[in-house]
């Protein structure tokens, strides 16, 4: 295979990059195959129920939209939740700095899926985050009114005994959580697909906890650097 050759690189950095180059395309194939995997899934559990959610509408005005009324000309549906729930002063940094980022792509993944990003606060308020941060083309619902977070652990409130342990949740606190939850038509029938579970997996030595890691552009571009991704966590404001 020939190699690029950069001004004045040594044979000590050509070599080293040819062999960086090589793990390179180990981990695309490892990707690839990791996707491949992802698509076979057999089925997922049917959701038991239409969850209603609010969403401002064409009128500008608030308004209900069932699960089934999501997917539009789709058989996917992809919903991010977002940790804005009516107690956070704030929305959560990394949640806001991933969504700067689907922003941009959110056209483009509307031409193969749905997607929808939601949050428990009510609508006007997200809405309004929506605006501060220049976001448009991503659509926002609120689940103030259903107990989809609680189902597909959106939040804290249905884990396990075993799983608030894990996730270090003390007893009698809930929070909401940062997870991506797929679903599909099948037959007339909604069933979850895949979830973002990694995220509540037990940290492991030199991994970092970074539930958006598989479609964060930010992590991807730090890896480019020499210092990598360090300790920086990304903020809601510069200033």
């Amino acid at each position: 295979m020939e190699h690029l050759h950069y001004p004045n690189e040594s044979a000590e950095y050509r070599a080293a990059r040819n062999a960086l180059l090589d793990d390179e395309i180990a981990l695309r194939a490892q990707i690839e195959a990791v996707a491949a995997k992802r698509r076979a899934l057999p089925l997922g559990g049917e959701v038991s129920k239409d969850y209603v959610f609010e969403r401002i509408g064409k009128t500008s005005m608030p308004e209900n939209v069932k699960m089934s009324e999501l997917f539009g000309p789709h058989d996917a549906l992809i919903l991010y939740s977002f940790m804005y729930g009516p107690e956070r002063e704030l929305p959560c940094p990394g949640c806001t700095h991933l969504l700067d980022g689907l922003d941009g792509a959110a056209r483009h993944v509307g031409q193969r899926a749905a997607l929808h990003i939601i949050a428990k606060s009510p609508i006007a308020r997200l809405a309004a985050w929506a605006h501060e941060r220049g976001w448009e083309n991503l659509s926002l619902l609120s689940t103030a009114g259903n107990t989809y977070d609680a189902d597909y652990f959106g939040d804290t409130s249905e884990f396990s005994k075993g799983m608030r342990t894990q996730h270090r949740v003390p007893d009698g606190e809930n929070w909401d959580e940062t997870i991506f939850n797929v679903f599909r038509k099948e037959n007339g029938a909604i069933r979850h697909f895949w979830g973002s579970e990694m995220s509540f997996a037990p940290p492991i030595p030199k991994q970092h906890h970074r539930a958006g890691d598989l479609v964060d552009p930010l992590w991807g571009l730090l890896d480019m650097t020499p210092e990598g991704r360090g300790d920086f966590f990304p903020k809601v404001n510069y200033g």
